[in-house]
């Protein structure tokens, strides 16, 4: 018993506080380097930055703040597809009212979920259907979006059009015509710092 007691100090006495010490730093070190990368994956640090447009007579920025979410359905050019499918949960959009005068940006949503397939194909009542697409092998992939805020005002097409060059922001390209287009971050900066000057 005596011989466990001293051999228990001993220990203490060479590996206590110091041992102990180093043991705290490695953990804190290895548990830091596991939660960086839980938040790599989960907080999403390469969010992206999209924009998305509406027609506001078929979907508005009321209706989307009346819903909270929805499914962003009905696109139907390949490449508006491709950049839905580039979207990652967590991604920004700017929500844009078209076919309106005047037409702009009115809001912001989060992607939800990725990588949906497009209910409205596979209905032969929507103007959607797509024939050639099935549940098996759908051609229309889409995401999930959430509302995030109405602007205090809309930037116009016009100012989009004064601020930036349309090399650093397609909505604004002369014949461009999709509904769905990447914003680069700096330019997205941009945005928010035109809509918090308004």
């Amino acid at each position: 018993m005596q011989k466990t007691r001293n051999a228990e100090r001993l220990y203490m006495r060479v590996f206590g506080a110091a041992f102990q010490k180093k043991c705290l730093r490695y953990f804190v070190t290895v548990f830091g380097v596991i939660l960086y990368k839980i938040f790599i994956e989960l907080g999403n640090i390469n969010m992206k930055y999209w924009l998305i447009k509406s027609e506001p007579k078929t979907y508005s920025i009321s209706d989307m703040k009346s819903e909270k979410n929805c499914i962003w359905d009905g696109v139907r050019n390949y490449q508006a597809r491709n950049f839905l499918r580039q979207m990652n949960q967590g991604d920004l959009a700017f929500f844009y009212h078209s076919n309106i005068i005047p037409p702009g940006i009115v809001g912001l949503v989060r992607v939800l979920e990725t990588n949906i397939s497009d209910p409205t194909q596979f209905d032969p009542k929507s103007k959607y259907y797509d024939p050639k697409s099935t549940p098996n092998s759908p051609r229309w992939q889409t995401v999930s979006v959430e509302f995030i805020e109405e602007f205090p005002s809309l930037i116009s097409l016009a100012t989009l059009k004064q601020k930036f060059r349309e090399d650093e922001l397609l909505v604004i390209r002369r014949g461009n015509r999709l509904s769905v287009m990447p914003v680069a971050e700096d330019v997205a900066e941009k945005i928010f710092a035109i809509k918090n000057q308004e």
